[in-house]
């Protein structure tokens, strides 16, 4: 059975991006899912300083490792500014510090969503030019605009023509 690592790239206790990776992970089939919090990696902002004093704290390796330890990694990413949220980009830039190919050439599919039209797709955007760079292997993404018109707690992507969409891309990822 495959292991996916899905997280929404967002620090928010209520997060409408860790709605959307949890509900998109339940879409795989024969699949086992650990699904992360990034409030649980909360570091120090990374600074060269910081590491030459410190080094580089057991949280940012702990996540290195569950990525190695995943079969497939799923994030939704949440847009602030048009870029990354802090958080996550904080947690990306220690574990380049380990290796700067992060996601070990494992395969990803990213998502995003935003209440907005544009469904996060700025962010979304940047992520899948990205992570190739980070040894992501992007297989697909998906940005789910409206959310709060397109998505509902227990339900998901309420929206029959997006959620065939999300769908097809995750029928056409083999696991």
């Amino acid at each position: 059975m495959k292991k996916i690592l899905a997280f929404g790239a967002s620090n928010s206790s209520d997060s409408i991006n860790k709605q959307l990776a949890t509900y998109a992970s339940k879409l795989f089939k024969k699949t086992t899912v650990d699904l992360l919090d990034l409030n649980d990696y909360e570091m120090p902002i990374y600074s060269k300083d910081r590491e030459k004093k410190d080094g580089i704290p057991q949280l940012a390796k702990d996540f290195y490792q569950k990525i190695g330890e995943s079969d497939f990694v799923l994030i939704s990413f949440a847009e602030n500014n048009g870029n990354y949220t802090t958080a996550f980009k904080n947690i990306l830039d220690w574990m380049s510090r380990i290796n700067g190919k992060t996601f070990q050439e494992k395969p990803m599919l990213l998502l995003a969503t935003s209440p907005g039209a544009r469904g996060g797709s700025s962010v979304l955007d940047i992520a899948v030019k990205r992570m190739p760079f980070q040894g992501g292997v992007v297989k697909g993404s998906f940005s789910l605009p409206s959310f709060n018109e397109n998505f509902e707690i227990g339900k998901g992507i309420t929206n029959p023509e997006l959620n065939q969409q999300l769908l097809g891309i995750i029928h056409s990822i083999e696991l």
